[in-house]
């Protein structure tokens, strides 16, 4: 049996197989997942203070409408003598 000629092709040395690295990555990823959590943060906020706000403005529009209430009352009363 004959065997296969010799390939002139060069042996792949260990550092020609690793993937080229980034030195830009790992700070990237640092920045990214501070970002995602200050974010998270910042929702959060955010729901607390839309919550107060709607409290605040129901609280009021009920004000509101409670002193329109007893206003147009007082003038019913005295219009029609009641």
């Amino acid at each position: 049996m004959a065997r296969p000629a010799p390939t002139s092709t060069p042996a792949i040395t260990a550092a020609e197989e690793e993937p080229p690295l980034d030195p830009e990555a790992v700070e990237r990823a640092y920045r990214f997942h501070r970002a995602r959590r200050a974010a998270k943060a910042k929702r959060h906020r955010e729901r607390r203070w839309a919550g107060l706000r709607f409290w605040i403005v129901l609280a009021l529009v009920v004000a509101v409408t409670a002193v329109l209430a007893a206003r147009t009352l007082g003038e019913i009363e005295r219009v029609f003598g009641l």
